[in-house]
């Protein structure tokens, strides 16, 4: 059972639980539920979209980028098409539920992490940029890549 099959589920009791129709899926959506969810965000190219991040900042790291990236741009996590979704229909489908606040937070600490990055590589620090990208980076991009996939089980995928 994943982080967000253990912490969504119905609102229910689990009296009222027993005596229901089984859920779709493990967060205890209906099928119809899940499948409106799916159908909004995808998963595996928001899980590819944030991945490729990495090799974005490493590639600007290196010189090896023409991208102008702005930090003031990247720390906003509602530009994104996740954060869209996170902030937007996510959060009126799923914002009840504790775990879907923790993915909320998460993809926050996630752009602020690529916007430190840039930001200390634009202030000729390297050295802080690349220690930035292999922990605390590192860090958020895993855990965001870890919630969504464990999002994309709990809804039955």
């Amino acid at each position: 059972m994943g982080f967000f099959s253990r912490f969504f589920g119905s609102s229910s009791s689990k009296k009222e639980q027993a005596s229901a129709a089984a859920p779709a899926s493990e967060l205890g959506l209906d099928a119809k539920s899940a499948a409106a969810i799916l159908a909004e965000i995808d998963i595996d190219t928001a899980i590819a979209a944030h991945e490729n991040w990495k090799l974005r900042l490493q590639n600007y790291l290196n010189g090896q980028s023409s991208e102008e990236l702005k930090p003031e741009i990247i720390c906003l996590d509602d530009r994104c098409d996740l954060g869209k979704w996170l902030h937007g229909a996510g959060a009126q489908r799923l914002g009840k539920y504790p775990s879907f606040s923790v993915l909320v937070a998460r993809h926050k600490y996630f752009h602020v992490q690529a916007s430190n990055v840039v930001a200390l590589a634009q202030n000729n620090e390297q050295a802080k940029a690349m220690q930035t990208l292999n922990s605390g980076y590192s860090h958020a991009s895993n855990q965001v890549v870890l919630l969504l996939k464990d999002l994309k089980r709990g809804l039955g995928r």
